[in-house]
């Protein structure tokens, strides 16, 4: 429900290629380090937002959504679910197209006002999986 075939494919394909990375820091053993290695492998440009603003993979990081100083098209969100609505409001706010919850985090009140405010949305997905899946 939160995450059909079309809006997967929309997203990973034609909504932008800038994706904020929520929760992204310098450390390897987080999923959100390989998430984004994958997402550069397949032309994506990772931002890391992350209070620590540390640089990942080449990218300058930022303490916020709101301290990138240009659009971002995708946040891809690893945050605990009780934490995840706010980065999605904050989405809204900065303008982006499309809001992606990672695996496990889900917020069925913050992915219907994300919806309501015209962003495409999935929720309890991995865009490492999803993307190579797309052949």
């Amino acid at each position: 429900m939160y995450a059909d075939a079309e809006t997967i494919r929309k997203i990973l394909t034609q909504t932008g290629d800038t994706w904020a990375v929520v929760g992204l820091s310098d450390n390897r053993e987080r999923a959100a380090y390989g998430v984004a290695a994958t997402l550069q492998r397949f032309g994506k440009r990772v931002v890391p937002v992350h209070p620590k603003a540390a640089t990942v993979h080449g990218e300058q990081g930022y303490a916020s959504l709101a301290d990138i100083p240009f659009d971002v098209d995708v946040v891809d969100v690893f945050v605990n679910s009780d934490l995840a609505g706010a980065v999605a409001d904050e989405a809204v706010e900065v303008g982006a197209k499309a809001v992606w919850f990672q695996l496990g985090v889900i917020d069925e009140a913050a992915y219907d006002r994300t919806r309501a405010a015209g962003l495409d949305m999935v929720m309890d997905r991995c865009p490492a999986i999803e993307i190579p899946a797309l052949g």
